[in-house]
């Protein structure tokens, strides 16, 4: 199963359910709790591999430390697999209504039991903000920018210079509203890559404030990438599908090559949203990660310093996508998700 996939309905012998760690662990209770009394969550790697096709499974009995009798399902890839579907055995459970986290190999996600969206969730998540509390996209990219900004400064605060890559949609309005806060911030020279601007009057704003705090925008990067502190990847978001198509290919080219410290809004650009890095192409490795609302799937691929932003969504939209995320921290913007990852893998 590649990674972000969907779990199936049911799985070797008795086992009826089995939820992927890229799920979000309130959307795996929920779906276990529905179909049957025998629950499971599924720890896995989910990116180990994203050249397999599948897995057969072997069950075995194991006893953990706890005394507790468990069924532990190990993997091996079906013909035509190239590489092995699974660094580690598949941990399955028999849990109680609350969901937790069942192997340390999780990492941070299953730790901190966080979200993760897919991409359609995110979709009408995002919709759903505008439809019923009423929010307005500028009202989102300000709030979003001010996360991001926050982010950077909190993750780099002696930097001087940072480069913010902007792409033509959402996620580009919250890199050009992140410049203009971190020249409010003090960043001595901040510049934007705007290579194609929409013609909506919003995105011709945002630009307008960029440039009268000094942060200067131009089509392409004024000066080699690697000669900036930070560089920030606001080219592609959550709604991203596809190859890139130029002038964004040579970008992400040039980003993924930069020996610059990397940040990502939201998704990594040209990841998959749900599967993660591309089988093929520029594979951006950003040093740290910005997730907006919630991570995204392709976020359990990631390794790095990872933040979530976005305080802001209500109480009913976060019941309503069951959104698991830490406590902000007094009047933060952001909080930082630590340890993300901490099995070392990926």
């Amino acid at each position: 199963r590649r990674c972000g996939s969907q779990a199936p309905a049911r799985v070797v012998g008795k086992w009826q359910l089995v939820a992927c760690k890229t799920l979000s662990l309130g959307t795996a209770q929920q779906a276990l709790l529905k179909y049957s009394s025998t629950r499971a969550i599924y720890a896995k790697d989910p990116c180990c591999s994203q050249s397999n096709i599948g897995a057969v499974t072997r069950l075995a009995r194991a006893k953990t430390d706890d005394g507790q009798q468990k069924k532990v399902c190990q993997c091996s890839p079906i013909r035509g697999g190239r590489a092995p579907f699974m660094r580690r055995a598949v941990l399955l459970a028999s849990l109680t209504a609350k969901t937790r986290a069942l192997s340390a190999g999780m990492g941070g996600a299953a730790a901190q039991q966080v979200t993760l969206l897919g991409q359609d969730a995110a979709i009408a998540l995002d919709e759903d903000l505008m439809r019923t509390p009423g929010f307005s996209v500028d009202q989102l990219m300000e709030l979003a920018g001010l996360s991001v900004a926050s982010a950077v400064k909190d993750a780099y605060p002696d930097a001087s210079s940072v480069l913010v890559v902007a792409g033509p949609g959402n996620n580009g309005g919250d890199g050009l509203v992140a410049a203009r806060h971190l020249r409010h911030f003090g960043v001595a020279k901040v510049d934007v890559v705007y290579p194609k601007q929409p013609k909506k009057q919003l995105f011709a704003n945002l630009v307008a404030q960029c440039t009268e705090v000094d942060a200067p925008v131009s089509a392409a990067p004024p000066a080699p990438l690697a000669t900036y502190d930070v560089v920030l990847d606001a080219v592609f978001g959550f709604s991203f599908r596809g190859a890139p198509r130029p002038p964004f290919d040579a970008l992400l080219e040039a980003l993924a090559a930069t020996t610059a410290p990397l940040v990502s809004v939201d998704t990594p650009s040209g990841w998959h949203v749900e599967r993660g890095p591309p089988d093929a192409g520029a594979v951006l490795r950003p040093a740290v990660l910005v997730s907006l609302t919630a991570p995204k799937k392709c976020a359990a691929c990631f390794r790095g310093r990872h933040y979530v932003g976005g305080r802001f969504v209500p109480p009913f939209i976060r019941e309503k996508y069951d959104l698991r995320l830490p406590p902000y921290p007094g009047v933060a913007q952001i909080q930082e998700l630590e340890a993300w990852g901490a099995d070392g893998e990926g």
